[in-house]
């Protein structure tokens, strides 16, 4: 009897990892496009059904999407006062491509300075939080309550308790996942604030992969700030803090910044389910300069790797220089194809990184993805301290993409992230300033080949880690 009892366990155990196991294979099978990943994800339901199941129901499943596509699928108001913008006849087929990869027209009219540092950028934003009269929207990956965040929290609150409309959204790790003091000054005081993906449960979102990168704020609906700068004592390069940040953050007015807070909208209604509108959100905007820009949403959910695609597009269409400045890069062996053929066929490429960056194993990673386009003719050059957190991407001297995503697979495929594609050649020519003050030493074949056999199978081992550096 007990041998039966025993067999009978083993069977109901074996029945429930060939199911396990099967159900994951089909699954992966019609839902995972990436090969690599979907024989990983096989392969570890079928050695170990229990482990994979539980890791794969964790970290596998792409709820974000779901979720979604059943929010944008619900009626929705309209976000964008006055006419819907028409989409002009685009003059490039790089123009053409985008229109058709963001679905968002080009908007011409937009006025957009640069602001160096937290020590150029902090304070004009400091000045649009404490005018605004009617509505200020701020969202970012990191918002610390240190000696440049604290200025922000007490502008915010203040602009609460004068009647404006203040919504803040920030990343349920990036600012903190068990304490965000940040947050928590913000619920305290009575300002409309929410974590991004913020949950313990697993089974209703699987927050520890994917985050919100976007740094956006629109006060009024008529500013706009947004790059790739976090609000931290870190950028304040004035004050010598120890871990110095240098970064690019922008500033813009004019018709897309309609586009810059419809995406803020959209982000605050997916996490709390209020809609954002009317004239104190989305007020008619009136030309305020010459360049034409479009905002780039890119994330897990409706909009899957459009940022990838878009970089892919321009340096298809690059016929004469790709600058691309980046803290972090590892980029797939797609945009690595591409930019090695970029050069193949004549276009000067200058890729700028950070001679030591913030994180050793990312640096490790990224020397293995350095070879095939040193190889190719692409110039990569080390940015001497200290670290430079900018992101920067022009081409051909005119074409310009900025934002918040780095050139990684998380920031391509994980992170949500917001970028502006702006057609003027005055802010490249300012931008390409930059990418040329980063350049320090060029890295070489020589000593790329030269390494160490320890040191290449450490950077190789780095490398199988990118999905999730």
């Amino acid at each position: 009897m007990t041998d039966l009892l025993g067999q009978a366990r083993l069977f109901v155990a074996a029945a429930a990892d060939i199911g396990i196991a099967t159900a994951i294979t089909v699954h992966v099978l019609l839902r995972k496009r990436d090969v690599a990943a979907a024989l990983g994800w096989i392969g570890l339901a079928w050695l170990s059904p229990i482990l994979g199941g539980v890791l794969y129901f964790t970290f596998g499943i792409n709820r974000v999407s779901r979720r979604a596509r059943k929010f944008h699928g619900a009626p929705r108001p309209r976000l964008v006062a006055g006419p819907a913008p028409s989409a002009p006849v685009p003059d490039s087929p790089l123009a053409a491509a985008v229109l058709r990869i963001t679905g968002r027209a080009a908007q011409p009219g937009t006025a957009i300075a640069i602001l160096n540092n937290g020590d150029a950028a902090y304070p004009p934003m400091l000045e649009a939080i404490g005018t605004a009269k009617h509505s200020v929207a701020l969202t970012s990956y990191i918002l610390r309550d240190d000696a440049a965040g604290a200025p922000f929290l007490d502008a915010l609150i203040a602009a609460a308790g004068r009647g404006v409309a203040v919504r803040v959204l920030l990343d349920g790790i990036g600012s903190g996942y068990f304490a965000s003091r940040a947050y928590a000054r913000l619920r305290a005081a009575g300002v409309p604030a929410a974590r991004f993906m913020h949950s313990p449960l697993p089974w209703r979102m699987p927050f520890l992969n994917l985050r919100t990168h976007k740094k956006i704020l629109v006060t009024d609906g008529c500013l706009a700030f947004t790059g790739g700068m976090n609000i931290s004592a870190q950028n304040l390069l004035a004050t010598a803090p120890r871990h110095p940040v240098r970064d690019v953050h922008f500033a813009l007015r004019g018709p897309v910044v309609a586009q810059l807070m419809e995406a803020f909208a959209s982000d605050w209604a997916f996490v709390t389910g209020e809609n954002l509108r009317g004239a104190a959100w989305f007020p008619l905007l009136e030309p305020a300069g010459t360049a034409v820009a479009r905002v780039v949403t890119s994330g897990p959910d409706q909009d899957n790797e459009k940022i990838e695609v878009l970089l892919l597009q321009a340096i298809t269409c690059a016929q004469q220089s790709i600058q691309i400045v980046t803290p972090y890069f590892l980029p797939n062996d797609r945009l690595i194809t591409a930019l090695a053929l970029a050069a193949l066929r004549g276009v000067t490429v200058d890729i700028v990184l950070p001679q030591h960056g913030d994180h050793r194993l990312l640096d490790w990673a990224a020397r293995t993805n350095m070879e095939p386009l040193v190889h190719g003719g692409c110039r990569i050059w080390r940015n001497p301290p200290p670290f430079d957190h900018s992101k920067i991407f022009l081409v051909d001297g005119a074409w310009c993409l900025i934002g918040s995503p780095n050139w990684d697979v998380r920031s391509l495929r994980l992170n949500f992230e917001i970028a502006v594609e702006v057609t003027d050649t005055a802010l490249a020519g300012a931008l390409a300033a930059i990418v040329t003050a980063g350049k320090g030493l060029r890295v070489t074949a020589r000593e790329l080949t030269g390494r160490a056999l320890p040191v290449k199978l450490r950077d190789a081992l780095a490398r199988l880690l990118l999905p999730y550096l």
